[in-house]
């Protein structure tokens, strides 16, 4: 079905709802001229503009099937709302306020509350786009909405359906909708509005064709709500890129999972920051209780985001790769499983067949994406993704971050990962850490201190010096 819409400039908000009902799952409303009298009604149980007696007793219909109920006020000659009253559960108060606007000349509607922080989705829809995040209203798309909570994840149309049907288990009703139409709509886990869907539109408008191209870029709302990790994995697959089968453990959704079956049969557990922390958190091969784990890693609440319960890899080798601030593409690793490289604890030259397998990866990726940095483990037939993150860094050569410092602390990296992070904590705005030791630069050490953005480089340790 496609929906085609005309819309009038003098057209009441309303009618469009009103109109959209007859199409689409919208939530459920009655609405009022500055007088008091009824226009439009659609709520579950009473036909197409029902009457009902009174303001009060519609109030009480609506709030019988939600509980809560949300005012807006408009003019018809202005095409935005003007006064918006959120979650009101009295009938009676709802006929004070309806009265008060009424004096003013202003027309009301009033709707079920869908509450926006049930783990669900709102956005908007427009041409190839679809820009949306959680714990919002469609109004996450607008500048100051984004200058004060951060950007909406955005995606080419099918992509970001394609995304959302995963995470959510059903596919939003947004396909059939035309390339001039602005659709604002929420998505939700539980099923609302008129329709008791999934899906609900709030407004569709003819705006004309719209040509964009998606860019696809993170950290965002989205990524930060469902994890970092779990984020990069959910694009590369949505792309279709190698992704091992990977259930997702989030705080605020039910599990969800994605990915192919590398056959090893085993599972690492992997915790998800809501955004990237290289190596603070616990990566163990076999099963721990996610929910148990995000308790103990993370009592407030506020690092973690979810669990990943991955599938392992038959690894021949195991590795990173990143791109330098030339564009040069560096990919380092070892043989076997690749905790210790990652740590920075080892690393070893990788055969050139196992360079060019993972280099021809990253050209697919990068045809979409743009430069990425990615952990990869290859099983000598196929180059697995376990890690994805968008962006070149600022390393070249030894060089991890560039920039100069009165003193540079040498850390010899035998120390370990934590002894880093502690370091990393005390070093002052004009040191610098030089890491001292066979370290690949791609390493989680390498993160850290691009992350911390300290001025750093690698050196080889000195040789030993014998006598005889």
């Amino acid at each position: 079905m496609t929906v085609t819409c005309v819309t009038q400039p003098s057209q009441f908000k309303d009618d469009v709802l009103h109109w959209l009902a007859e199409k689409a799952n919208v939530a459920q409303f009655v609405s009022f001229d500055p007088h008091g009298c009824q226009r439009h009604c659609r709520v579950q149980g009473y036909g197409v503009d029902h009457r009902f007696p009174s303001i009060t007793t519609a109030a009480e219909a609506l709030l019988g099937n939600s509980g809560s109920v949300n005012i807006r006020t408009y003019e018809p000659e202005k095409a935005k709302s003007r006064d918006f009253i959120y979650g009101i559960r009295s009938a009676r108060l709802v006929a004070t306020h309806i009265a008060a606007f009424s004096s003013q000349g202003l027309y009301t509607i009033v709707n079920e509350t869908i509450d926006v922080n049930d783990g669900g989705v709102s956005g908007v829809a427009l041409g190839n786009l679809i820009e949306f995040s959680p714990n919002d209203t469609p109004r996450c798309v607008e500048p100051e909405h984004i200058e004060k909570y951060g950007y909406p994840a955005s995606f080419p149309k099918l992509t970001a359906l394609s995304l959302l049907e995963t995470v959510y288990g059903f596919h939003p009703d947004l396909s059939h909708y035309q390339s001039s139409q602005r659709v604002e709509f929420s998505i939700h886990p539980l099923r609302k509005g008129m329709r008791n869907e999934h899906t609900i539109v709030w407004e569709v408008e003819d705006v004309g064709e719209f040509q964009h191209t998606p860019k696809f870029s993170w950290p965002n709302r989205f990524s930060r709500f469902i994890g970092d990790k779990a984020f990069g994995l959910l694009v590369a697959n949505t792309l279709r890129f190698p992704v091992p089968s990977t259930k997702v453990f989030p705080r605020s959704l039910p599990p969800f999972h994605f990915g192919l079956k590398t056959g090893s049969g085993e599972t690492w557990i992997r915790t998800c920051p809501i955004e990237q922390q290289p190596g603070r958190y616990t990566t163990k091969l076999g099963w721990i209780d996610p929910y148990l784990l995000m308790q103990q890693e993370d009592p407030e609440r506020v690092n973690i985001a979810s669990i990943l319960a991955q599938e392992g890899v038959d690894p021949q080798y195991s590795g990173s790769l990143i791109v330098d601030s030339t564009g040069n593409v560096i990919i380092e690793g070892v043989r076997g499983r690749g905790d210790a490289f990652m740590d920075g604890r080892f690393t070893e030259k990788l055969p050139p067949y196992v360079k060019t397998s993972v280099d021809r990866l990253y050209d697919e990726i990068a045809d979409v994406l743009g430069p990425v940095r990615f952990e990869w483990v290859y099983d000598g037939d196929t180059v697995w993704i376990v890690q994805l993150h968008m962006g070149a860094t600022t390393s070249f050569g030894n060089i991890i971050y560039p920039g100069d410092a009165a003193f540079f602390h040498r850390f010899a990296v035998a120390e370990g990962i934590d002894a880093l992070r502690k370091l990393i904590q005390r070093t002052g705005p004009n040191e610098g850490i030089i890491l001292v030791g066979f370290v690949g630069i791609s390493s989680h050490l390498g993160d850290l201190l691009r992350k911390a953005k300290i001025p750093s480089r690698i050196e080889a340790p000195e040789p030993l010096v014998t006598t005889n």
